[in-house]
């Protein structure tokens, strides 16, 4: 599937962007869910890493939530191939994964990766985490 952004309401004033890397559908539907509740976040969504790096580069997101278990590459590898990004733009990644205790995770956030949330994603805690990052990065900007 071609990446692809769901738009704010022109209405709502932009709190940030977040990409989302996730190749299950019913994951990606849930995101997007939880950000639908949340005026004012825009969605850049890829079914892949490779596309995942792509839009990152290009769409300049605030947060990226990255699955780790993707088709193409690993998360690892994605989290390695936005490092520049991480540590010049102050790119925000969180990690989605359903083995918290993966070595690729540690790894990841040895290499800059901010926080990582488990699968099953309870969507109140990602509304209520991903807005105040949000919040957070605007604050600093």
């Amino acid at each position: 599937m071609a990446p692809h952004e769901l738009s704010p309401d022109a209405s709502s004033q932009t709190l940030g962007t977040v990409l989302c890397i996730e190749d299950h559908p019913l994951h990606m539907e849930i995101v997007e869910a939880v950000l639908a509740s949340q005026p004012g976040i825009r969605l850049v969504k890829a079914y892949n890493g490779r596309d995942g790096v792509m839009l990152a580069q290009t769409e300049r997101p605030d947060v990226v939530l990255l699955d780790m278990n993707l088709p193409d590459i690993s998360g690892l590898d994605v989290v390695r191939e936005l490092s520049v990004l991480i540590s010049q733009r102050g790119l925000r990644v969180v990690l989605l994964t359903a083995d918290s205790f993966s070595i690729d995770v540690v790894k990841a956030l040895s290499l800059g990766a901010h926080d990582y949330w488990a699968k099953p994603i309870d969507a109140q805690r990602v509304s209520a985490s991903l807005v105040g990052l949000l919040r957070e990065i605007a604050e600093h900007r």
